[in-house]
């Protein structure tokens, strides 16, 4: 009876520790980390980013966005997908993301459902920004990459930071520059992190100034640009950031060496600088915007992860635990 009980023991014990990943084995990200935690967590975060992608294409850049301003905010912690509480202002209300951000929703279902399969909250929000981030581009398309895993969730929001670190539209290369290297990232990572830009949309106020006053743009794209958005008003009316949107391909670097960028951020990429030579490169080889694309988004996605006992597993996205 008593080796039984002893052996009872252990073999729970065994069940643990095999459930539950160690700190050690935690404190790195690993595309693997759900394997033997939950396996089926990422094929239920594919299943809910198709269904929302396919009934709105608009929502594969949404989701990938959120992966992006979430990770230029001390990092890649889902700090942004927290509500406002007496402790802290949500990045929600940061000037870039503030009535743009959008997609929360999709993030809601994705953890109920993930909760779900799994019989318990192992998958953090910050996992699965990056998890939809990656499916949403390659619903849309594009490439695909091994997302590595093992992020926990930030107890905190950081609106001034975000305010300060977002890059803006209105940012010439200088800058640009300068805010992805204070992430980490060099020229290439900013060119191909900017491809994002083949898909989705912009707001009139984003690209106002550009087609009414800026001299490096095509004419008549200025033209057809302030037939819906006015020099006053309409100033979330939306336009294509690409002419092929819904399509994760290298028309936004053709449209560049057109002077067709839409936003004074797009267009800076090739204006004489020390990032032309990139953007002529992807727009006519789109496998190497695809693989340094790739690259990037696995960079970016390791920008001050919390792993271990850092921060923790929150039960619902927008609020600690």
């Amino acid at each position: 009876m008593v080796s039984l009980g002893i052996f009872s023991l252990i073999s729970t014990l065994f069940l643990v520790l095999v459930a539950v990943p160690t700190t050690a084995s935690s404190s790195k990200l690993s595309p693997n980390y759900y394997d033997h935690v939950c396996p089926q967590a990422l094929p239920a975060i594919k299943r809910v980013v198709e269904a929302a992608v396919n009934k709105e294409r608009r929502m594969g850049a949404s989701l990938l966005r959120l992966h992006f301003h979430d990770c230029f905010v001390h990092g890649c912690d889902a700090s942004i997908l927290l509500d406002s509480t007496s402790a802290f202002d949500s990045e929600k209300k940061a000037g870039p993301n503030k009535n743009s951000t959008r997609g929360f929703e999709v993030i809601d279902q994705i953890k109920l459902e993930a909760d779900k399969v799994c019989g318990r909250p192992v998958v953090s929000c910050a996992d699965i920004l990056a998890v939809a981030a990656r499916d949403s581009v390659v619903v849309l398309g594009g490439p695909t990459w091994a997302v590595q895993l093992g992020r926990r969730d930030s107890t905190t929001a950081r609106k001034t930071t975000a305010d300060k670190d977002i890059p803006t539209p209105l940012m010439n290369l200088t800058d640009l520059i300068k805010n992805f290297k204070k992430h980490g990232l060099d020229e290439r990572d900013l060119v191909a992190l900017s491809g994002a830009h083949t898909i989705g949309s912009a707001q009139c106020f984003t690209f106002r100034d550009r087609i009414y006053n800026e001299a490096n743009i095509d004419p008549e794209f200025a033209r057809k640009r302030r037939l819906t958005c006015p020099r006053t008003g309409g100033n979330s009316n939306l336009a294509a950031l690409d002419p092929t949107q819904a399509n994760f391909d290298v028309k936004y670097f053709n449209k560049l060496l057109k002077k067709r960028g839409l936003l004074h951020s797009d267009q800076e990429l090739f204006n004489g600088g020390s990032t032309d030579s990139l953007v002529e490169a992807y727009s006519s080889d789109a496998k190497a915007f695809w693989a340094d694309f790739a690259k990037s988004m696995m960079k970016m996605g390791n920008i001050n992860p919390l792993t271990g006992k850092q921060g923790q597993v929150r039960l619902n996205c927008r609020k600690v635990n």
